[in-house]
């Protein structure tokens, strides 16, 4: 991974945690933010079955 791609990395995910800070329904914005990220990480290919906590 680039420096350039870390820094987008790092910008999206202090953009995501400032989101879920200032949302009126944080609960709710946080199911939002698994959603996505779970979207993306299955859009590469990548098992996410393992991922959910119990």
């Amino acid at each position: 991974m680039t420096e350039k791609e870390q820094a987008t990395l790092l910008i999206d995910m202090y953009t995501d945690l400032q989101r879920i800070k200032s949302a009126p329904d944080r609960d709710a914005e946080i199911d939002y933010q698994l959603r996505i990220t779970l979207a993306k990480l299955q859009a590469l290919g990548i098992s996410t079955e393992d991922l959910k906590m119990n």
